[in-house]
């Protein structure tokens, strides 16, 4: 049964398909640690569903097994190209919405499980929208281990992945954990440009980046600012160093749906964006989650950052912008890039 399961997981292009018990994680304590810290900020949703990320019962009552699922992002050439007025946006969101074409292979999968074992069987699937500890599973399952950047690492695809699980009532026998094979690596630490690892294996999401760009719905710290340089969605800093890359293989299903014109956009143009054009330019991506406001925020300070005379036309139009948000920021990078030129 688990060989026939692993058989049409890669058929559907998945890129490992390991097994685990449902069994709470035993990592429960230090994410209930860290969410009485407030580490997690803004993401309510974590603390509003605690209960049920620390024990997968409360997911699905009588749930025997967690199939997890990994398929890679990784793709032969992810560059960009220098510009001066470029941005960059993290690489899992350079495609068409993973949650959209993972989760439909995902549910064709679910069915397989359902079918296969010839019982009454119920069966569950998320794509990265499950009330679990995903990695810590995938840990548990042997899919892969996490690393001190708080990020799934695999031996044979590295750290660009994107997890999925499908929980069930029927029982697999479970594959054997993976071990930490971090060693005394710290490359993730020394690289996140907030330091928001704050220690090995311990994540102030507060401070990163990828919560700033995205998850973080108001107004950008103006100490984390600089540290923002051009990224304008997410940051792959800490993904981008780990050693275990070297072993990563390019991914069959998301190579079809690359967007390479998300892969150097140019900041004044993406300033100019109205609701519809905004819509238009990211319909069926990740970066749609964001609004017109956060995005544009994020534009703003990346201008900020490293934008020129060049900018300041369109960062002089965006202070008059309907969205107190993104006037904001761009009275801020108008700021910014004018203390330059003074300096110069």
């Amino acid at each position: 049964m688990k060989t026939a399961i692993q058989q049409r997981a890669r058929e559907l292009g998945f890129d490992d398909c390991r097994f685990a018990t449902a069994a709470p994680p035993a990592t429960a304590p230090n994410f209930e640690r860290w969410l009485a810290a407030q580490q997690h900020g803004e993401m309510a949703y974590l603390a509003r569903n605690a209960h049920k990320r620390v024990d997968p019962q409360q997911v699905l009552a009588n749930a025997k097994t967690i199939i997890s699922l990994a398929v890679s992002y990784e793709t032969a050439d992810q560059s960009n190209e220098p510009s001066p007025t470029a941005g960059i946006i993290a690489r899992y969101a350079r495609y068409a919405d993973y949650h959209d074409i993972i989760g439909a292979r995902l549910k064709l999968l679910s069915d397989f499980v359902n079918q296969l074992s010839g019982e009454s069987t119920h069966s569950l699937w998320y794509v990265d929208t499950g009330p679990f500890l995903e990695r810590d599973l995938a840990q548990r399952a042997g899919l892969g281990f996490v690393g001190k950047h708080t990020n799934l690492i695999s031996r044979q695809l590295g750290n660009w992945l994107f997890l999925s699980e499908i929980i069930t009532t029927l029982e697999i026998a479970p594959d054997p954990p993976e071990k930490n094979r971090c060693g005394s690596c710290t490359r993730c630490l020394a690289a996140c440009p907030t330091s928001a690892i704050t220690a090995p294996f311990q994540l102030d999401a507060r401070r990163c980046i990828s919560y700033l760009t995205i998850e973080l719905k108001g107004s950008i710290p103006i100490e984390f600012r600089p540290a923002i340089g051009n990224r304008i969605y997410g940051c792959d800093d800490c993904l981008a160093v780990c050693p275990w890359n070297r072993f990563a293989r390019e991914g069959s299903l998301m190579k079809a749906h690359t967007r390479p014109d998300l892969t150097a956009p140019d900041l004044v143009e993406l300033l100019a964006l109205d609701d519809a054009g905004f819509k238009r330019r990211f319909a069926g991506t990740p970066i749609l989650r964001t609004k017109r406001r956060g995005f544009l925020r994020n534009v703003c300070v990346a201008l900020g950052n490293i934008g020129d005379a060049s900018a300041l036309p369109a960062l002089e139009h965006a202070t008059h912008d309907r969205e107190p948000l993104i006037a904001e920021h761009a009275q801020w990078a108008l700021q910014q890039i004018q203390a330059r030129m003074a300096s110069n």
